[in-house]
């Protein structure tokens, strides 16, 4: 007589599947448009960039994608033309360049930025300590500031900055950081549909929004007629380097061209979020006396707003940009 054992019953795995089957999950999901976690792509040069050592100067990389301190430059002295050149590779390539303790006079600090092309002021600022030199005096009962948020300076205008020269006079005890961003990156990393979505997109830039949270009708009206809103490319092209970059920003992108508002609003909170990815940045600690060199062009900036009750005084030089294309 054959005894036949009984078969034994299946037992769930631990996703409680049955051996043979594909295992189940709940309904889940976060909210559309969210920020994801995962390998970035951080491609520091453009493509078929040529890198080269340098000859006049000696790079410190602050980070992998965005930041170098630049070594064995005098900032207070005329710079010779090969001089000039390695300088501004290095910015192409590093983005905002870093010189600790270079301890410059406003008229230097103008005399330097003057290398890269004409100056511009903002008429909203305070005047600095020499011509074309604006103040930031912030902290105690000072203006609350308005730079704590991701921008790059003065897209409301045709002609955007080119750049930015800032020198730190006073630091505070503690806090008062920058960190810099780099657009490129944001730009590399967004989902394909949303490349697709903003490829030749304009979007509407006003000097207004960023202003009229700390400056009252009087004092804004007056710039209306000089500066009316002006449109750039979602996505500007480097002029020098040819990478692709995010050019929208918090402070002064109102809408993109063609889109209702609901659409460009969420479009758009999507897009200046990118800036926020901290791969893309890198964060400088200030001592009185530094100097900043970054590319408005290819970066936003973010101004740390927490040192009160101490101050923080800084000037800064804006040199004159193209029209982005």
């Amino acid at each position: 007589m054959t005894v036949t054992e009984p078969t034994p019953a299946p037992t769930p795995n631990l996703s409680g599947a049955m051996p043979g089957t594909a295992p189940a999950l709940r309904e889940a999901r976060v909210p559309a448009d969210g920020m994801y976690e995962g390998r970035r792509v951080l491609r520091r040069l453009p493509e078929g960039w040529e890198e080269r050592p340098y000859e006049l100067l000696d790079v410190a990389p602050r980070g992998r994608l965005i930041g170098a301190e630049i070594r064995g430059v005098d900032l207070a002295r005329p710079l010779t033309a090969a001089l000039r050149e390695e300088l501004n590779r290095a910015l192409l390539e590093w983005k905002v360049l870093f010189f600790r303790g270079a301890d410059i006079t406003a008229e230097q600090q103008r005399d330097f930025a003057l290398n890269w092309g004409e100056l511009e002021t903002n008429p909203l600022l305070a005047r600095g300590s020499a011509e074309d030199v604006v103040r930031f005096d912030k902290g105690g009962s000072a203006t609350p500031t308005y730079e704590n948020v991701w921008h790059a300076d003065v897209t409301f205008r045709e002609r955007p900055a080119l750049g930015a020269v800032l020198q730190l006079r006073e630091v505070p005890p503690y806090g008062g950081d920058t960190m810099w961003a780099d657009m490129a990156a944001a730009y590399d990393n967004l989902p394909e549909d949303v490349k697709e979505r903003i490829d030749g997109a304009r979007a509407v830039h006003d000097f207004i929004p960023g202003f009229a949270r700390f400056y009252g009708p009087e004092q804004l009206a007056p710039h209306q007629d000089r500066f009316p809103p002006v449109t750039h490319p979602v996505v500007r092209t480097h002029p020098e380097t040819g990478r692709r970059m995010l050019f929208v920003n918090t402070s002064f992108t109102t809408h993109i061209v063609g889109m209702d508002r609901a659409e460009s609003d969420r479009l758009l909170s999507f897009l200046v979020r990118q800036a926020h990815v901290p791969e893309y940045q890198v964060r400088f600690q200030w001592q009185a006396g530094d100097v900043a060199f970054w590319d408005n062009r290819a970066t936003q900036h973010y101004a740390v707003d927490d040192y009160a009750p101490h101050r923080r005084v800084a000037e800064r030089v804006a040199i004159a940009g193209d029209r982005p294309y």
